[in-house]
């Protein structure tokens, strides 16, 4: 691990503080680390063609027969990987279906604003991940 320094304005500081303060970072540098990587992520899925993975969770109505027809379909013949889906009935009315996928980001991004798209999905929601090493 390498120490360097970095200058701070008081009022940027003291908001890292306040962020800080009641939270498990141990040290205010774990919490710059966390934000470096978020940020070096992000940066790999803006660059569209990166091998990345991402989590892609949708609650949709378990009514729309068609919408399941059309999912599975679309699942079957994707570009991404799928590598596990986990599918939870909420209630009478509402499934939560988490989708982990690897591939390149521009086409897990298009396969899950496809999926976003569909009638009958109420919510839809893309972790992304990297599978860099940082």
């Amino acid at each position: 691990m390498k120490r360097f320094s970095i200058s701070l304005p008081n009022d940027l500081l003291s908001s890292l503080d306040k962020k800080l303060d009641g939270s498990n970072y141990p040290s205010r540098s774990e919490f710059i680390r966390d934000l470096l990587r978020k940020n070096l992520v992000e940066n790999e899925w803006e660059q569209g063609d990166v091998e990345l993975m991402g989590i892609f969770s949708i609650m949709y109505s378990h009514h729309e027969f068609e919408f399941i027809k059309k999912l599975t379909s679309l699942e079957h013949r994707s570009k991404v990987k799928i590598i596990c889906t986990t599918h939870i009935h909420l209630d009478n009315h509402n499934c939560l279906e988490s989708i982990i996928l690897k591939g390149k980001s521009g086409l897990i991004k298009e396969f899950c604003d496809e999926i976003a798209s569909m009638k009958g999905v109420k919510f839809s929601s893309l972790a992304k991940t990297g599978l860099i090493d940082l």
